[in-house]
């Protein structure tokens, strides 16, 4: 194998692993906990739980000691959330209290908690996996409410698989590196706009299909990268970019799941939505930079490879798109 191959395989290796739970590939579905203060210390409550995936997400607040949940008896079931909406009371307020995410800690997934108190004062917490719990009262600032945002949108495509593995696979297409800045800049150009277009509610697009048309993208490069192999060409081996936008434009629509679920104030959409798109850039720059500096370590080490070795980053590509493929399609039936 190529020097220049060492860091793709090393690469290939680590998604692999990354997907050993392969249903957890695009389970990056945030919650949302509202609460608004009406009155002193009685503040109603809305809670949006996270449904429509390949796995069920079971996470609930656990209401603070001292107070009283009051809720309808019925739920309401929206096509990408359960939806709760209720009366918690708290004498004496919210200051000091404890409050809880129940299995968050079993999830890859956070809640954002965010608090409107009646003085005006805005407060808001992003839950994860490793921190299900936070004591209420003091206010946050609009630069810390920006963090979580951004935070997001890192966490959401780090931890989507699906979506870095299908950048793995333009990466192993294209050789040339003025067409790899085009190819990534139309996929981002893509994914930024039905992002907007989706958050803003102008678009949408029902979870389970989106998901198996993400998975039928990544299984799509698969024999193209054995093209390349080959020494033949093909219209995505010639034009990367156009491909990368037509798919860039499914993978934003992923994306914006995990802004649309939540369904945030109108007046927190603008912000939300450009600094978890700013979160998203982010997590896939330092992707492909992860990527070029392995490429560069493989160039120092000049190692050589077995055949099947040299074979391997894209045949992980195109077995895990295959295998989301079939899942995410069965989901469907």
């Amino acid at each position: 194998m190529s020097a220049s191959r060492f860091g793709w395989w090393l690469l290939a290796a680590a998604l692999l692993l990354a997907a050993a739970g392969p249903a957890r590939a695009h389970e990056i579905r945030p919650g949302y906990l509202e609460l608004r203060e009406r009155q002193p210390g009685s503040h109603a409550l809305l809670w949006k739980r996270p449904t429509g995936g390949e796995v069920e997400i079971q996470i609930a607040p656990v209401v603070p000691e001292g107070c009283r949940l009051s809720t309808p008896d019925r739920q309401q079931l929206t096509p990408t959330a359960v939806v709760v909406r209720g009366t918690l009371d708290c004498p004496g307020g919210l200051a000091g209290k404890t409050l809880r995410i129940a299995g968050l800690e079993t999830t890859v997934t956070d809640v954002l908690v965010r608090i409107e108190h009646a003085d005006g004062r805005i407060e808001s917490h992003l839950l994860r996996p490793a921190t299900p719990s936070v004591t209420l009262g003091a206010a946050t600032t609009a630069l810390e409410r920006a963090a979580s945002y951004l935070q997001l949108g890192v966490q959401h495509i780090l931890l989507g698989v699906d979506h870095l593995l299908f950048v793995l696979g333009l990466l192993l297409i294209v050789r040339e590196r003025g067409m790899l800045v085009k190819t990534i800049t139309a996929f981002t150009v893509a994914h930024s706009l039905t992002l907007a277009i989706a958050t803003l509610g102008y678009a949408s697009a029902p979870l389970p299909p989106l998901n198996a048309a993400i998975a039928l993208s990544i299984l799509f490069l698969g024999p193209e990268i054995v093209r390349v192999w080959r020494g033949q060409t093909s219209f995505t081996i010639r034009h990367p970019w156009v491909v990368a936008f037509a798919f860039g434009l499914l993978h934003g629509f992923g994306f914006a799941s995990g802004l649309t679920a939540m369904g945030l104030p109108t007046a927190e959409i603008p912000l939300a939505l450009l600094l978890f798109n700013v979160g998203v850039e982010l997590g896939q720059l330092g992707f492909v930079l992860l990527v070029m500096l392995l490429v560069r370590a493989g160039r120092q080490l000049e190692i050589e490879w077995s055949r099947w070795a040299q074979a391997l980053p894209g045949y992980i590509v195109g077995s895990l798109g295959a295998y989301w493929t079939i899942q995410r399609s069965l989901v469907l039936l």
